[in-house]
């Protein structure tokens, strides 16, 4: 056997390995909703020439997603939704959709390739059909019935991935969505009247087609974008790139975008020895400085998971529990009263302080007087609602409040800092009504929010942490200042303090703790 059919060999026998490894899903259970009566059945056909180069498949009547799992030594734990374009009629597979996959794969990103519904071909050439009907007038019209069924098909894919997160080993706050042409509607289309099932994460529309019959108002937490197209594209699509990127930008939300001078419509992944052959790297660059493409600390992504979990429970709960009262009440329950002398102190918080005691570095409570009363995804209203419950009825001589992050975060909706102050500062005062020592703590720094990326919350802590200071000098109160020793130059917590850049590691937890050994000392001085 010759070198050259040796290496032929293993190349066939490598690939056939990676596609054992593929996992095909059904998008939805049963029929698809829209489409339960189309009778045309999903083709595969192979083409050579310089538009469409290897795989087209068109013929979908029944969406899929095609999983590429990332090799679990590098995986990062994000996740993207690949979109091929081709029209409405076909997908391109190859260069936008299989070569996307691969690329993303070796970034450490597990991949969706998505098969959305499409028009029914009528010949086996469909890219030559696609091409004849693109000429015609009513070629909108024609595909009108089919794009709300595509675009359905992307918001159900991300709902389906954020719903199986732990089960492909990725974050469910980490889920994004790229498209090319028709897929650029798709994905585009996702960052529009999103639920918190199928919000993207981050969105990647490329050369996309997005008229405005398609778009709505802007949310308040849209996320993050980035765009790449050409001036001289053919299909007329760079000024729908430019509108976008406008919209984006002038609402103050995360977005990138390239317009190469050449390129034409359907660059993808095909190599042109022009600058947009090098777009994906662009793309890479902008993934990296979202600090998608670094992994998870293990630990930090369990208890996003739990976070996750909890925001779900959260959404249920207003008219059963909306402050999760219930959560500590048997442990409440078994709280003996303070012997002589005791130093009892409570620690009231979010999921840093739930963290502390629970995967951070449970031996700081250890043998001490300590308890923690922290829950995760919690805003301050809410622990302003079971402050009586986990804080007064311990009857603690300190109690070291931590509220704010998750009120910026706006996990129940945007609030006004003055409100999230005003709640602080109602715990406060139900804590010293009790003849509990008060200790204030700084809201930790954090330069984004792995769960909330389209917000910038630095503007907002710097604020609220002002506030509290301000409010423990004039009310002769114990400030605990995490944020001046733990912040970096972004004024977020840096790599060696955190995993996700929200909540500390083990060696942020050891930073925090003499700081808060101080401040409790100092209230107890007092």
């Amino acid at each position: 056997m010759t070198k050259t059919r040796i290496i032929t060999l293993f190349l066939l026998l490598f690939a056939a390995a990676i596609n054992a490894q593929q996992k095909v899903i059904p998008l939805y259970n049963g029929a698809d909703p829209g489409s339960e009566n189309w009778t045309y059945n999903e083709k595969v056909k192979e083409y050579n020439q310089p538009t469409f180069h290897g795989s087209v498949v068109y013929d979908v009547s029944r969406p899929t997603l095609t999983v590429y799992p990332a090799d679990p030594a590098i995986n990062t734990g994000t996740a993207m939704i690949v979109c091929p374009g081709g029209g409405f009629y076909i997908l391109s597979m190859t260069s936008e959709g299989t070569e996307v996959a691969h690329w993303l794969n070796q970034k450490g990103i597990t991949v969706f390739v998505l098969k959305y519904r499409l028009a029914e071909s009528l010949t086996n050439d469909p890219a030559t059909e696609l091409f004849t009907n693109l000429q015609k007038k009513d070629f909108n019209e024609k595909i009108k019935s089919i794009v709300p069924l595509s675009i359905a098909d992307g918001k159900e894919a991300i709902r389906y991935v954020r719903e199986h997160a732990a089960e492909y080993g990725i974050s469910p706050s980490r889920i994004g969505i790229i498209g090319f042409s028709a897929g650029g509607t798709v994905a585009a289309a996702s960052a529009f009247k999103y639920t918190a099932e199928n919000r993207p994460d981050f969105v990647a529309p490329i050369y996309g087609f997005l008229p405005h019959e398609l778009q709505t108002d802007l949310a308040k937490d849209e996320p993050p974008m980035y765009i790449a197209a050409a001036s001289d594209d053919q299909l007329g699509l760079a000024p729908h790139s430019v509108e976008l990127y406008s919209k984006w930008l002038a609402a103050k939300f995360p977005v990138e975008m390239h317009m190469y001078v050449k390129g034409g419509h359907g660059f993808g992944m095909n190599k042109q020895n022009i600058p947009t052959d090098t777009w994906i790297d662009r793309f890479g660059d902008w993934l990296g400085e979202l600090g998608l493409l670094k992994p998870i600390d293990p630990k930090v992504q369990v208890h996003l998971d739990e976070e996750e979990k909890n925001r779900k429970v959260n959404a249920e709960r207003p008219a059963k529990d909306w402050a999760f009262i219930k959560k500590y009440e048997e442990e409440n329950s078994k709280v003996p009263a303070p012997a002589e002398g005791e130093n009892r102190v409570v620690f009231m918080g979010n999921s840093i302080t739930e963290g502390w005691n629970s995967w951070g570095d449970p031996a700081f409570f250890t043998g001490k007087p300590y308890y923690d009363r922290g829950i995760s995804g919690q805003t301050s209203g809410q622990m302003l609602v079971r402050f009586r419950e986990d804080v007064i009825n311990l009857k603690p001589k300190v109690v070291l409040i931590m509220a704010g992050i998750n009120d910026i975060a706006e996990n129940n909706g945007p609030s006004k800092l003055e409100d999230v102050f005003g709640n602080i500062v109602s715990m406060a005062v139900l804590a010293k009504s009790a003849h509990i020592k008060v200790v204030l703590c700084s809201v930790m720094p954090a330069f984004r929010f792995p769960w909330r990326p389209a917000i910038d919350p630095v503007p907002g802590i710097a604020k609220l942490n002002t506030m509290i200071k301000d409010y423990c000098d004039q009310n002769h109160m114990v400030y605990c200042d995490y944020f001046t020793a733990m912040a970096d130059d972004r004024r977020g917590l840096p790599a060696a303090l955190s995993g996700d850049g929200v909540h500390p590691n083990l060696a942020g937890y050891k930073m925090m703790e003499p700081i808060a050994e101080k401040a409790i000392a100092q209230a107890l001085g007092r």
